[in-house]
């Protein structure tokens, strides 16, 4: 096994580091107070040819793998979470479903929207149906022209700020994940309404909201999966979303980690470097040891996924690693940093902050242990009892 990345991608990755240095580095702090989207980052993102990578490059794309993008996330949420996730929904996630599942038209109409610095939003999670994903009730019932969307979404990623989304639904009244498909909606359709925002923890820069779908019409040619399998299809996909935010959960660490590093050589107490007292050593070598364990984890997963999709099993052990250490890392980045971690005049409550998100969003560690389980048991074997 060759862990050893080629010239070309370490020339991608040493673009995306000092794009994240010497540019996001500095507006982080400010997008998580205002809670603003970071509209500049994401101009910059368009320059530097990291939206729509794995696009084909008959549609304009780079036509990347999934082991490129993966680079660019970790670099750049290094410096910038939210701008890290922007990455990834322009990439994988449904630009994913997209390129394996959608018509020419399309594939011609959206593939541009993203090479413009779009980021698709994903609406699976409703009030009573978040981990328990296929009790959804948003549904489609067909019309003479198309179908009518009604229901609404909770937790939505990018509501309101992203143009284009793609909407889990039941069709009609078949039960369970047999009944549900995917389908476009774009922003400016009638009775498609975003509802409040959700005031969050952290990644304040991209909004989590409501959306509310009123009687929408949608034409026939927005559907992206039907019934059936389409369910599993999308789920397919999703895996490399969750890829994605198991990569964006590594950078924040590693930006943390970094952070602690410098200030173990920098901070001087006693007389000299905290560096050379034993009990901070040894929370250095420990945040170093599960930095690699995740990202291995990590680039396993995006190598032999090529430029298809990760499996899901793979996935699910690189999110649940990956989230973990983030949460730890950043803690003891902080505590390494006393003070001045714990205060805002410093990148590490935020980035505290954001780390947490990934234990939760896109699967919860939950429910990604089950997941996990059930590869390794017997099918005869019920966790639920």
């Amino acid at each position: 096994m060759d862990f050893e990345l080629t010239p070309a991608q370490l020339d991608l990755k040493q673009q995306a580091r000092t794009l994240a240095d010497t540019v996001f580095a500095e507006r982080a702090a400010g997008f998580d107070e205002r809670e603003e989207y970071p509209w500049e980052n994401v101009k910059d993102l368009v320059r530097a040819g990291f939206m729509g990578m794995t696009i084909p490059k008959e549609y304009g794309g780079a036509d990347r793998s999934l082991i490129d993008v993966i680079l660019v996330i970790e670099e750049i949420a290094r410096a910038c979470g939210i701008t890290g996730r922007i990455v990834v929904e322009g990439n994988v996630g449904a630009v994913g479903a997209l390129k394996a599942y959608g018509t020419e038209a399309q594939k011609r109409r959206y593939f541009p929207w993203v090479l413009e610095g779009e980021k698709p939003a994903i609406a699976i999670t409703e009030a009573a149906a978040g981990s328990a994903a296929t009790d959804m009730d948003t549904r489609v019932e067909e019309t003479a022209s198309g179908f009518r969307l009604s229901g609404s979404k909770r937790w939505i990623t990018g509501a309101g700020t992203s143009r284009l989304y793609l909407v889990y639904t039941r069709f009609g009244d078949t039960p369970g994940a047999p009944g549900i498909g995917g389908l476009w909606l774009e922003r400016d359709m009638p009775g498609f309404r975003i509802g409040p925002r959700e005031l969050m923890m952290g990644l304040r820069g991209i909004p989590e909201g409501q959306l509310h779908f009123e009687g929408v019409d949608v034409p026939r040619g927005s559907v992206l999966v039907g019934p059936g399998d389409g369910f599993k299809k999308l789920m397919r996909a999703y895996n490399g979303q969750r890829l994605g935010a198991a990569t964006v959960a590594l950078g924040i660490a590693q930006g943390a980690y970094e952070l602690a590093q410098r200030y173990l050589t920098d901070r001087k107490q006693f007389g000299k470097p905290i560096a050379q007292f034993q009990g901070l050593r040894w929370k250095l070598a420990d945040m170093a040891v599960k930095l690699d364990a995740a990202r291995l984890l990590i680039h396993r997963a995006a190598v032999r996924a090529g430029h298809g999709f990760p499996d899901a099993f793979e996935a699910a052990k690189a999110k649940t690693c990956a989230a973990e250490i983030a949460q730890q890392v950043t803690s003891e980045a902080l505590q390494i940093h006393g003070a001045l971690g714990y205060s805002r005049q410093a990148p590490l409550e935020r980035m505290v902050r954001d780390a947490r998100m990934f234990a939760i969003g896109g699967g919860t560690l939950e429910m990604m242990r089950n997941l996990i389980a059930d590869h390794l048991l017997p099918s005869r074997v019920d966790w639920r009892g």
